[in-house]
């Protein structure tokens, strides 16, 4: 997991920095300025919607006596997405938004699942009851 890791920090960045050069000569910097800060706010914005609306689904699974197992996974999913976002550059942008809507955060859901399931098969992760 951890060289997956280091080659996501490695390759990304520099993946992004040539995409910028590419667009940057294409549309202009000016525009490509403006569409960073664009995509951050709209970024931004959809995190703190989805932020709540999971949060008001996780109150509500508990309030009826229900973990709320899918809400704390799509916290987690909308997590990274909002840091993603945060970070200028067009695949970290794509990546952020697929995690938070609804319908493409689906297999990243499940992703995150079954590592969890994982980690709690393999020791590396407790829950405890009271």
């Amino acid at each position: 997991m951890f060289r997956w890791l280091l080659l996501f920090i490695l390759v990304v960045p520099a993946l992004e920095i040539g995409i910028f050069v590419w667009a940057g000569g294409y549309i202009g910097p000016w525009w490509l300025i403006l569409l960073i800060i664009l995509t951050g706010v709209l970024g931004a914005w959809l995190a703190k919607q989805q932020g709540l609306e999971t949060l008001r689904k996780a109150q509500e699974s508990m309030s009826m006596g229900y973990p709320p197992q899918d809400s704390i996974f799509d916290g987690i999913c909308i997590l990274i997405g909002g840091v993603v976002l945060l970070t200028p550059g067009f695949i970290t942008d794509a990546i952020g938004f697929c995690l938070l809507i609804p319908f493409t955060r689906r297999p990243f859901k499940n992703m995150f699942q079954n590592i969890a399931r994982k980690w709690m098969d393999s020791g590396r992760f407790t829950i405890y009851r009271r």
